[in-house]
């Protein structure tokens, strides 16, 4: 996993010091292959796109971290175009306080709108299975996660549609993209284990975490 071409100043400085771009400067290096899992490519042009489908990288696509820190947006429609894997990331919480990955998917399918001009750019199935199937194949596990399947892990979550800004339910993938947030998580289940149901912490006490949290932030803010 590598950060790549995610600010203009990286690829002037990569620039300066190799004489070339960060991706092409991976591809004379060896690196480039489908083990490598490039995290935002944000200035990337159609050549270094063409490099990445053949080499068969994998993407990290992080909008939001990438519009708080104004990187840029990355070309994720021709990205996929290409035939590049994309899945949806949220990156740190330094860049992406809440790391909601119900908000990364809104944000993303309406940031490539907008960029591109083109409504039907980033639909909701899309932009749902960049969060989950092709997540998993970005990250070398579909054998294993990513689609509910016989032989996969059981990693299931259970949305409570039975709110008002999810009525009505015309179509599922968009109102789990466009309407729906992690708040609307009502069971967790890792690997046939449930972790939370009827919106209750089962192993664990959120209260207790909270507070080891709160030690933390006086800890640390008694240091800065």
């Amino acid at each position: 996993m590598i950060h790549l071409s995610e600010t203009a100043d990286e690829v002037s400085q990569v620039k300066e010091r190799y004489g070339t771009t960060p991706v092409r400067h991976l591809e004379r290096l060896g690196i480039l292959g489908p083990h490598v899992l490039a995290v935002h490519c944000v200035w990337l042009d159609d050549e270094e796109i063409r490099i990445m489908a053949e080499h068969q990288v994998k993407v990290a696509h992080c909008a939001e971290s990438n519009m708080k820190l104004a990187a840029g947006i990355a070309p994720i429609p021709k990205l996929l175009q290409a035939g590049v894997t994309v899945g949806i990331g949220t990156d740190g919480c330094a860049s992406n306080n809440n790391l909601d990955m119900f908000q990364e998917m809104d944000t993303a399918a309406k940031l490539h709108k907008v960029a591109t001009s083109d409504p039907t750019v980033m639909d909701a199935q899309t932009t749902l299975e960049m969060a989950t199937i092709r997540a998993a194949k970005a990250l070398g596990l579909e054998n294993e996660i990513g689609s509910l399947e016989p032989g996969k892990k059981a990693d299931i979550i259970c949305l409570d549609l039975n709110q008002p800004h999810l009525t009505p339910l015309y179509n599922i993938p968009s109102q789990v993209v466009y309407a729906a947030s992690g708040l609307d998580v009502d069971t967790v289940i890792i690997n046939g284990q449930i972790l939370l149901q009827d919106r209750c912490f089962i192993q664990c006490d959120p209260r207790d975490i909270l507070r080891e949290a709160k030690k933390w932030v006086t800890k640390i803010s008694a240091k800065l």
